[in-house]
């Protein structure tokens, strides 16, 4: 029988969850009013509507928010985004080349660390490609929680499922890849419904995004460095054809004009290439590795490289030196900042910029200290003083190093010799003790919305388990099972998956393998298929975000509601379900 306080928790928890369902509500508004609820009703302490804060699992997920801005912020993300994901033709054969390669990584490495490092890799191959990418952060997901499944070693829950067979008299545990047997059709299963389906099944919000486009436009000039490896390449090869936001308007190269730039011409040092495009591609555009801003006003600047910054400002009326050229008014003296393009009335000027003569509305596109925001935002020179988000210049020189304590955290943990927790903290250290990111970068990178997500989401499941809430359903729903064990096998997957829903979905199997062993001790058959059944089902989290930790990190980069899992989640999750009820008694028969 369920207690009252079961009742009422179970009550908050549908009524969070129709909340999710039904309004635009943000998540963590939902789930920490839940469980403050759950605290002021007293069906939870302080330390245990707390413990989610303290959980080893949801400060590692913070933590690797800092070792992929380490990855971004040194150029390995475009590299891998670029010469790993490849260039694909179509949204479909982008979903292939990445979830086919993510479910094999995950197979034998943590999926966490494995999708921490893909998310911006992926947004930024979704930019370059003109893809949406509500499209793909949800493969990237499911990809990497179902590629676990094919091996022991594959998830956490595989291993505690795995040990606590062991533990049972009698009982053989499985072998590292047994699994396989189950977890590559499933794997199979999923890319394939995937690939098939996500048109109809998941959001594409490429077309909502162009309604904010920028209206600004402005004319760039990059030169190519000398020894660049832009050097020698086409337009096609060098990535430069298809920039969002941007396209290639003319070459200048030892005094002679190339207009109509085709995709075959070939970059040479020294080239002076024309740019025209919006804000957001500048930011882009300027983080390339072996192009340069052209105007030599920015090296002397008299600072580092990696200390500035891209800033917008409006010329005000009160600006002392209107009606004159940029040149005359010695820009560069006066602010310590350049002007690297010009924008009038929303749209381009193609003069020099030392000829441009300034009026008041001008929007000037600055390449300038850190500090200028704060020393200008009051002046009377400019009516509005804006920092480009992300505009620091990218740390090229460092990539490699950055890649380096990546793969050393990976094969650690991997290998046993840390816990992902662990290796996560030694990796930011080290992104940050060498400088392929600065500390003021590492703050404002990680997902507060995420984090508090999850610590709510641990709260709820405490108070499940608490309650008895967990173990009524489980003991209700068994004796629905009739002596069948087929029955039983699917009841306990359908168990297991709505508890993976709202708690962990280690919490979900370390609750449920007593009830599985419990049936099949009763109903005189192995345990094995149930002990499958569970990993399985665990591991089946595509219906909600708050489901899985991998779930939550590509909630907010593919700008997902929380329908958007429930639409393609459940049919998905379903598919999987009739898989493993068809193959697992074979395999592992009664």
């Amino acid at each position: 029988m369920f207690s009252p306080e079961a009742l009422i928790t179970l009550s908050l928890v549908g009524f969070s969850l129709g909340l999710l369902m039904m309004t635009r509500l943000p998540a963590d508004a939902v789930l920490v009013g839940a469980v403050s609820l759950l605290l002021l009703l007293g069906i939870l302490t302080p330390s245990e509507a707390l413990g989610g804060m303290a959980n080893e699992g949801m400060i590692t997920v913070g933590v690797l928010f800092v070792v992929a801005q380490g990855l971004n912020q040194t150029g390995a993300v475009a590299w891998i985004s670029q010469s790993v994901l490849g260039r694909p033709r179509n949204t479909a054969t982008a979903q292939f080349r990445l979830m086919a390669p993510v479910a094999l990584m995950s197979s034998v490495l943590n999926n966490t660390p494995v999708v921490a490092m893909l998310v911006p890799a992926v947004s930024d191959w979704a930019k370059r490609h003109n893809l949406s990418a509500s499209q793909l952060m949800i493969p990237l997901s499911y990809a990497a929680i179902i590629g676990g499944t094919c091996t022991l070693v594959g998830t956490s829950t595989n291993l505690v499922v795995n040990g606590m067979l062991a533990n049972v008299t009698g009982l053989r545990s499985l072998e590292m890849f047994e699994l396989a047997w189950i977890g590559l059709p499933c794997t199979v299963l999923v890319i394939a419904f995937t690939i098939a389906f996500s048109r109809w099944l998941l959001p594409n919000r490429s077309k909502v995004s162009l309604r904010f486009e920028d209206a600004r436009q402005y004319v760039v000039e990059m030169e190519i460095d000398s020894g660049s490896p832009l050097d020698n390449r086409s337009i096609e090869d060098a990535g430069l054809r298809h920039l969002p936001g941007m396209y290639l308007m003319e070459i200048e190269r030892k005094g002679r004009t190339i207009s109509a730039v085709g995709p075959e011409e070939i970059l040479l040092s020294g080239d002076r290439l024309i740019f025209v495009g919006d804000v957001r591609s500048v930011v882009d555009l300027k983080n390339i590795r072996g192009l340069r801003l052209a105007d030599d006003q920015a090296f002397k600047l008299g600072d580092r490289a990696s200390n500035r910054c891209l800033v917008e400002v409006v010329v005000s009326p009160n600006f002392p030196w209107l009606g004159r050229t940029v040149r005359d008014t010695r820009f560069r003296n006066r602010y310590g900042a350049v002007i690297i393009a010009i924008a009038r009335d929303g749209k381009q000027l193609k003069a020099r910029i030392g000829d441009v003569v300034l009026r008041p509305g001008d929007t000037l596109l600055l390449e300038t200290h850190d500090e200028f925001v704060e020393r200008q935002s009051y002046a009377k020179d400019f009516l509005l003083v804006s920092r480009i988000e992300n505009s620091e210049p990218v740390r090229h020189e460092q990539r490699w190093l950055s890649v380096l304590i990546l793969l050393a955290m990976v094969v650690s943990v991997a290998l046993g010799w840390i816990s992902m927790f662990k290796g996560s903290l030694l990796a930011a250290g080290l992104m940050l003790i060498t400088r392929c990111l600065r500390v003021d970068e590492a703050r404002r990178c990680v997902d507060w919305q995420i984090l508090l997500v999850i610590a709510a989401s641990i709260g709820l499941g405490t108070a499940i388990e608490k309650t008895g809430a967990a173990s009524a359903i489980a003991s209700q729903m068994i004796v629905f099972a009739q002596g069948s064990p087929a029955t039983a096998l699917a009841i306990l997957f359908g168990l297991t998956v709505g508890f993976s829903a709202v708690i962990s979905n280690v919490a979900a199997a370390v609750l449920l393998f007593p009830v599985a062993l419990a049936s099949a001790q009763s109903l005189n058959v192995s345990v094995l298929p149930f002990a499958v059944t569970l990993m399985i089902a665990a591991s089946t989290c595509f219906a909600t975000p708050i489901g899985y930790q991998t779930n939550l990190m590509v909630y907010g980069p593919g700008d997902y509601r929380f329908t958007d899992f429930l639409r393609i989640g459940l049919p998905l999750t379903a598919v999987v379900g009739v898989a493993t009820f068809l193959i697992v008694p074979v395999v592992w028969p009664f």
